[in-house]
C-alpha cells in the first residue's frame, strides 16, 4: 500500500509545511509497517508537475526577505528549465552567513537548481536529498505511460461529463449543510498540455477546442488524439485525485485543511468510477521554538500559546497583568450604574423625557470611564515599552506577519542552526495521528 501526499514544485521547498507533509507521510508508513508487518506501506510524494501557476511557486522567504525567481513562464511548471536560477543562487548566497551549514545549503541549492535540470528534476533531486534515506518514492504524473492508465477516465469525462454531474450534485448537498465549497467542477475537467501550453478543453456545438488557441477537434479526432498522445491531457483539481488513486494502491492521503475539504467533494465521483476512496488525514501542523526563545518566554512570564493572540490583545493583556496599577475600571462602572438605578426610580415618577435624559447621562459617564481606562492602559504601555517590544519581536519571530510560521518560513533558516539534524528532529517529533497543533522545542 502507499501513503501519499502531494505538493507544488515550490522553489527550495517553499514554506516549512512542505516538510511537515512529507514527514507526516513517512512517519505514518513507519507506524503502519510496525503495526502490520505482513503488509508493506510506502511513502509517496506526488509532485504537482502539471500545475501552471508559476507565481505561486517562484519564491521562498528567508529571514524576512523574499528570494524570488523572475522570468516569463507558461504551461506546466514542471517542464520549465531552470534558466535564471544562477542569479537567484547568488542572491540567496549573499544573505547567508559563513559556515558549514550555509555551505551545505548552497551546495544543495546549486546541485538541484543550477544543473541542466527541469523544475521537475530539480524538485525530485531536492526531495530525494532531504528524504531519500527514509524510502520516499517521488512520482511525476506528467508521464506518457502513467497517462495511458488514465485514458478510460479521460474518455468518460469527454463523453459523459461525469465529474461535473457528480461533483455539482455533491456540492449542492454540501452547501445545504453549510459546508464551504472549495472547488467547482467544469463541464470538462481536463487541460490540453504541450510545451509552454496548458489550457482548458471546452465543448461547443459538438466541437472540442482548446481555450485561447486555434486547436480544435470533432469527437472522433479528439479520441484519436487521446489514444495517440495521452500525455497531452492533463487533469485539473477535480480529476487529479482520481488520476493519483487510479495508479497507486493508496490507503491514505495526507494534506492540509483546504486540500481535504475539496477531496470531500469528490466521494460520489469516485463511487461512479468504482474507484476506492482513500482515508483522508490532516497533515501535522507545528511551530518550532528554540531553547533561547523558550528562555525569553520564561523571563517574560509568557506561554507559547499566548503568542497566538493578536499583537494588540497580547500587549493589552500583558500590560494589565503586570501593571502596578489596577487598570480594570469594572468596579467603578458597577458603582456608577448603582447610582443611576436610584435616578431611574425617580425618573419613573416623572415624564419620559426625563427618563431619556437619565439614560443618556449614564451612557455618557460610562463612556467617559471607558475612555479613561483606555488612556490609563496606554500610559502603562508606555512605561513598559521595552518589554512590549521584546514580546513583539518574539511573536513576530514565531508568527511572522501574524501568520503561522509554517506558512511563512523556509526550512533553510532552521537548517542554518541545526544542519542535517533538522530532518531527524522533525521526524522524532511529528506524529501523524496527533491532530493537535504542535509546539516543538528545537
Amino acid at each position: 500500500f502507499t501513503i501519499t501526499t502531494g505538493h507544488q514544485l515550490n522553489l527550495f521547498t517553499g514554506p516549512l509545511y512542505f516538510l511537515y507533509k512529507i514527514i507526516s507521510t513517512i512517519n505514518l508508513t513507519r507506524l503502519l509497517n510496525k503495526a502490520y508487518p505482513e503488509y508493506n506501506f510506502v511513502p509517496v510524494y506526488w509532485m504537482a508537475t502539471e500545475d501552471h501557476d508559476f507565481d505561486e511557486i517562484n519564491y521562498f522567504n528567508f529571514k524576512g526577505r523574499k528570494v524570488q525567481w523572475n522570468r516569463d513562464a507558461s504551461g506546466a511548471v514542471g517542464r520549465m528549465d531552470t534558466k535564471g536560477l544562477e542569479e537567484v543562487s547568488r542572491a540567496f548566497a549573499s544573505h547567508l552567513p559563513k559556515g558549514k551549514t550555509a555551505d551545505e545549503l548552497m551546495e544543495l541549492f546549486e546541485e538541484a537548481y543550477t544543473a541542466e535540470h527541469s523544475l521537475t528534476q530539480a524538485t525530485r533531486y531536492l526531495a530525494n536529498a532531504l528524504f531519500g534515506e527514509y524510502g520516499l518514492v517521488i512520482i511525476d504524473g506528467d508521464d506518457n505511460n502513467l497517462k495511458r492508465l488514465l485514458i478510460p477516465v479521460i474518455e468518460k469525462e469527454i463523453n459523459g461529463n461525469l465529474a461535473f454531474k457528480h461533483v455539482a450534485q455533491t456540492n449542492a448537498e454540501l452547501s445545504e449543510s453549510g459546508y464551504k465549497i472549495q472547488v467547482n467542477p467544469r463541464e470538462i475537467n481536463l487541460f490540453y498540455l504541450t510545451d509552454g501550453l496548458r489550457e482548458r478543453i471546452i465543448e461547443h456545438e459538438g466541437q472540442f477546442k482548446v481555450n485561447n488557441t486555434g486547436i480544435m477537434w470533432d469527437r472522433t479526432s479528439l479520441f484519436e488524439e487521446i489514444h495517440a498522445h495521452p500525455e497531452r491531457f492533463s487533469p485539473n483539481v477535480i480529476t487529479r485525485p482520481v488520476y493519483q488513486e487510479l495508479i497507486l494502491p493508496n490507503l491514505c492521503y495526507i494534506g492540509g485543511g483546504g486540500e481535504l475539504a475539496y477531496w470531500m467533494q469528490l466521494r460520489s465521483y469516485f463511487d461512479e468510477l468504482h474507484l476506492p476512496f482513500p482515508i483522508l488525514l490532516l497533515r501535522n501542523s507545528a511551530v518550532l521554538v528554540s531553547q533561547k526563545q523558550f528562555q525569553k518566554l520564561a523571563k517574560l512570564k509568557l506561554e507559547v500559546s499566548e503568542l497566538f493572540k493578536t499583537p494588540h490583545d497580547l500587549n493589552s493583556e500583558y500590560t494589565r497583568r503586570f501593571s502596578e496599577i489596577n487598570i480594570d475600571f469594572s468596579a467603578q462602572k458597577d458603582h456608577l450604574k448603582s447610582q443611576f438605578e436610584a435616578l431611574y426610580e425617580i425618573a419613573e415618577q416623572t415624564d419620559k423625557s426625563f427618563l431619556g435624559a437619565v439614560a443618556a447621562q449614564e451612557r455618557k459617564q460610562i463612556k467617559g470611564l471607558e475612555h479613561l481606562e483606555k488612556r490609563l492602559l496606554k500610559a502603562q504601555k508606555r512605561k513598559i515599552t521595552d518589554l512590549l517590544d521584546r514580546i513583539g519581536q518574539l511573536q513576530n519571530d514565531l508568527f511572522p506577519g501574524s501568520s503561522l510560521q509554517e506558512r511563512q518560513k523556509n526550512f533553510s533558516e532552521f537548517y542554518l542552526e541545526y544542519g542535517k539534524d533538522l530532518i531527524k528532529i522533525l521526524m522524532n517529533h511529528l506524529d501523524p495521528l496527533n491532530l493537535q497543533f504542535m509546539i516543538i522545542e528545537v
